[in-house]
């Protein structure tokens, strides 16, 4: 798609979903957001927060970013979606917060070439796939264990990347304290491009279930 085909795209916005719904817009600047949700999800273009919800402008607060991850509190690896987390918590008071990994991941798919990739022209790139590291080392053990085909072990990585994800968002001292508190939920969801079908996490089996909608 190119520039041209947005700028059109912006005209219809305008004149279709903009006029039918510009009370609610009007609303959202004159009482200011109070999204019910942080929505943490990859910046792949195949992935749309608002489409696979279907929710509205003020919705979601949405942090995205190569791969999904969250960083763990003080890590020199994260700062930007440190200060969304810190927003979104201590003053939006959000009550729940989602992971969301998905299939077919570039990001998950570069950490496992890492090597592969140009230092020179990537730097912050490789930086920032230090988040799955530990990813990576668990899944090869695993690997190794059942044999996993090139595919399957993707996938783990990728599902295994959320749960990582949402421990590490408990190393953050407001959000655990509020989890414990029962003030804020989080959770991990997992979003297969091809089928439209999203997976949650529990915790208790430590296994995703397709969530019945």
């Amino acid at each position: 798609m190119d520039i041209d085909k947005l700028v059109e795209g912006i005209g219809k916005f305008q004149k279709k979903d903009f006029s039918k719904h510009k009370n609610e817009y009007i609303n959202l600047v004159k009482n200011g957001q109070n999204p019910k949700a942080l929505f943490i999800g990859c910046s792949d273009s195949r992935v749309a927060p608002n489409i696979i919800t279907n929710s509205k402008a003020g919705d979601l607060f949405m942090h995205r970013n190569v791969g999904n991850f969250v960083s763990p509190f003080g890590s020199d690896v994260g700062t930007e979606i440190a200060s969304t987390i810190e927003y979104a918590v201590n003053e939006l008071n959000l009550s729940n917060i989602i992971v969301c990994g998905h299939s077919h991941c570039g990001a998950i798919h570069a950490l496992n070439h890492i090597e592969s990739l140009d230092s020179n022209n990537m730097p912050n790139l490789i930086q920032w796939l230090k988040n799955g590291n530990r990813v990576k080392e668990i899944v090869e053990n695993i690997s190794i264990k059942k044999q996993l085909n090139q595919e399957e072990k993707l996938k783990y990585m990728e599902k295994i990347s959320v749960i990582f994800s949402l421990q590490n968002l408990l190393t953050y001292p407001y959000v655990c304290e509020k989890v414990i508190q029962g003030s804020l939920k989080i959770v991990g969801w997992y979003y297969t491009i091809e089928t439209g079908e999203i997976e949650q996490f529990n915790e208790e089996d430590s296994r995703f279930y397709a969530i019945d909608a």
